[in-house]
């Protein structure tokens, strides 16, 4: 058997089978031999494939293209493949939104890390007109934003209020009111709010006043008072007697006192009564014959107030403040007064 086996492997083959065995010459590729780590050579195995009959060898493998490479193909309609990268057709042109999708992401990213109060900004606004233009709260919010937080608002109360002081009542307290307009064309004016505050600024009395008639205006661009402030406010008779008990025998400080006096149905003797529009040394030094708070402020202190809805716990600060700078002034030229008076 081993003999008729070693000579069936000498028998010569036919053409017919070299057909089936072998491959056409066309369909060769030069093959690179591979050597193994023992030196041992490897055949490769071809990446040819026969096209239409005919070999085609198949091209090396492409080096990676650089990114620039990459974005040029995208413009000129080449789809790309890149993480994160999406493509929209507009008018047979597709056009790469990665750098749009970039751009979003960092917002969004931005935008979680920042609190709710960053969406409130402006730009090219006079600072002075933030608080007009957006309400006090608002504007301490857009300060902040801007740099600017406290220059404004910080430094209004360092000037008005006087910072670790006594927290009571004092000799001189200074009142404030706000009030908003009853009748046909609201016109008229009752309580709406008072406000009192010690001779460091510090607020000892502070209340919204339930209406004791019809409101036909709130003032509110001014006054800052809205329905929901004074419908849930305390009874007007209560409140009256609260601050005659507080104002009784003491210094009254003040801006147009009488209009706060007016509305609250009270009265006070006059002696004790500092009015900082009826000052005369004020008027001269601001050349005012009736000069406004907020014109005082802004000439004697370098601060300014009531720059959009007035506060009356800021106007009677505003108002103490002005009183204790010529605190001995003022109340040497009453004494004065008073003994001059007793004399006739």
């Amino acid at each position: 058997v081993l003999k008729q086996k070693a000579n069936n492997s000498n028998k010569p083959i036919s053409a017919g089978d070299t057909k089936k065995k072998q491959p056409l010459k066309a369909a060769k590729s030069p093959e690179v031999p591979a050597i193994n780590g023992n030196g041992n050579v490897v055949k490769a195995q071809s990446t040819n494939k026969m096209v239409n009959g005919s070999a085609k060898a198949s091209p090396p493998l492409a080096k990676p293209e650089s990114k620039e490479v990459t974005a040029n193909k995208n413009l000129n309609g080449t789809k790309s493949k890149g993480k994160g990268c999406k493509e929209k057709k507009k008018n047979g042109i597709v056009v790469k939104e990665k750098d749009e999708l970039k751009h979003k992401r960092r917002k969004a990213e931005e935008h979680e890390q920042q609190p709710k109060e960053a969406d409130i900004w402006f730009d090219d606004v006079d600072p002075k007109d933030i608080e007009a233009a957006i309400g006090p709260e608002a504007a301490k919010i857009a300060r902040r934003n801007l740099g600017l937080e406290t220059e404004q608002s910080q430094s209004v109360e360092q000037v008005l209020v006087k910072e670790k002081a006594f927290d009571g009542l004092t000799r001189a307290v200074a009142m404030d009111c706000e009030m908003v307009g009853v009748g046909p064309k609201g016109e008229d004016s009752i309580l709406a709010r008072v406000s009192i505050v010690n001779q460091f600024g510090k607020c000892v009395y502070d209340k919204y006043v339930k209406p004791t008639e019809k409101v036909t205006d709130y003032r509110t661009a001014v006054s800052g008072i809205r329905p929901q402030n004074i419908n849930t406010g305390e009874d007007f008779k209560t409140v009256q007697k609260e601050v005659a008990e507080i104002l009784k025998g003491r210094i009254l400080v003040g801006h147009a006192l009488r209009n706060d006096l007016k509305v609250l149905l009270l009265d006070h003797p006059q002696k004790k009564i500092r009015d900082t529009q009826r000052y005369k040394p004020f008027k001269q030094r601001v050349k005012s014959s009736r000069p406004s708070l907020k014109l005082l402020c802004e000439k004697l202190l370098n601060v300014q107030v009531q720059t959009a809805e007035h506060c009356s716990i800021q106007d009677a600060q505003a108002a103490m403040r002005l009183y204790t700078l010529e605190k001995k002034k003022w109340e040497a030229a009453a004494r004065n007064k008073a003994n001059h008076k007793n004399g006739k």
